[in-house]
């Protein structure tokens, strides 16, 4: 039994060994990563993005449109994404007036 346990206190300590050379080694690879990128002094600001969320596209689509009465409880998919695409229709057309330059781009997430 002493024998047994002796060697699994062994093995304890060589798999506690390995771990501890693995974590000093992912340890010095992160330094050199950030050292070779140079991000460690990033003078450079996050870019600010504006972020639209319609709360109900299916009920606004049902209340401007009617065909999108009868389509929304068939195609909500569909009626979501043509949604989206007025908004920033819209949007764009309000920020062209405004001689304000924009960006805009739908994100599916």
């Amino acid at each position: 039994m002493a024998t047994f346990l002796i060697i699994l206190t062994l093995l304890l300590v060589l798999f506690s060994a390995f771990l501890c050379w693995q974590l000093i080694m992912q340890q010095q690879l992160i330094t050199r990563m950030l050292k070779s990128n140079e991000l460690t002094g990033s003078t450079q600001e996050p870019e600010l993005v504006l972020t639209l969320r319609v709360i109900d596209p299916i009920g606004l689509a049902k209340r401007e449109s009617k065909s999108a009465r009868v389509l929304a409880d068939k195609l909500p998919i569909m009626v979501r994404k043509i949604v989206y695409q007025e908004v920033m229709k819209e949007l764009e057309q309000e920020m062209s007036e405004r001689n304000i330059p924009v960006q805009m781009h739908i994100e599916y997430r």
